[in-house]
């Protein structure tokens, strides 16, 4: 049983700190535990149930409305879509069902997803986000690793799936992407996105994944055509420090086109070498490779 902090609370459901002290004390929504030092903390029941009252509460149902409910009517209507953005509720679901380690669930809310939205909807809006949330708790030591790497595998054996499913048409470009995470980095869910996008799009593709030194990349470009080199960097746990390693990149590679995409891009200020391209977020990606 984990315990979380009104902080982590916050930041998960988009509540702030002071409104849920509000709701505990003016509606008893939202009740805390404390410890013998009296400081606040949730667990993980009380933070499921959490998540499901602020997507009510984000999508127009009053604070008063809900107080009224009871626990089982909340959760009937947190699993109901509510007008058009209705992405949340499968965030949501898919963190109780990560947290509770239920694949059974986890895989049904994913494949309802991504047969409702299509793979690229499907990532961009729900599984992003939710991994992002994930990541927030990994960060804090709320959620172990082994919560993340059981989520992280079932996604990932999703869109490898879908990858598989594509019928490579390949076009008359002379691009060959190399798909890679530098030396640290172990997260590939994007690259597998971008393998996946770039099949669609009849680009040519190799896929070194995660953990990818430079000097590998140097001994395959030494030996096959490449036209990009594709890197993803989620987190700064990697000692690897954006614009240094995008400069060395550049210098290494002078005739490669170097596409450096990833939340810790937002960190680049200024200018970047002439055979770099940045891409500060996820949802870049697809118009990037629309526009090849």
């Amino acid at each position: 049983m984990h315990h979380f902090s009104i902080r982590d609370v916050e930041n998960l459901s988009g509540i702030k700190a002071h409104t849920l002290r509000i709701w505990e004390q003016r509606y008893s929504l939202c009740i805390c535990k404390r410890k013998e030092s009296l400081h606040r903390y949730y667990d993980n029941e009380d933070l499921k149930h959490i998540l499901r009252i602020a997507y009510l509460y984000h999508n127009g149902y009053k604070v008063s409305r809900i107080a009224e409910m009871d626990k089982e009517e909340i959760i009937v209507m947190a699993s109901k879509k509510i007008g058009d953005n209705y992405y949340d509720t499968y965030v949501n679901q898919l963190i109780e069902s990560c947290m509770d380690y239920d694949q059974q669930r986890f895989e049904k809310v994913l494949d309802h997803t991504l047969v409702m939205m299509g793979l690229e909807k499907c990532i961009l809006q729900v599984v992003y986000p939710f991994m992002e949330k994930i990541g927030l708790l990994w960060m804090t030591d709320h959620v172990l690793p082994a919560q993340e790497h059981f989520c992280s595998h079932l996604v990932q054996n999703k869109i490898i799936a879908a990858i598989d499913r594509l019928n490579f048409q390949p076009k008359f470009k002379p691009h060959r992407f190399v798909l890679f995470a530098p030396e640290g980095e172990e997260h590939e869910l994007p690259l597998l996105l971008a393998q996946y996008l770039l099949k669609k799009q009849g680009v040519k593709t190799i896929f070194f994944g995660r953990n990818t030194s430079i000097q590998s990349l140097k001994y395959y470009c030494a030996h096959q055509p490449v036209s990009h080199l594709y890197f993803h960097l989620i987190t700064n746990f990697t000692n690897c420090e954006a614009a240094g390693y995008i400069g060395k990149l550049s210098g290494q590679f002078p005739d490669k086109k170097i596409i450096a995409a990833g939340p810790v891009m937002k960190t680049i200020e200024g200018g970047v070498q002439d055979n770099v391209t940045v891409l500060h977020s996820l949802k870049e990606m697809p118009d990037f490779i629309r526009s090849l």
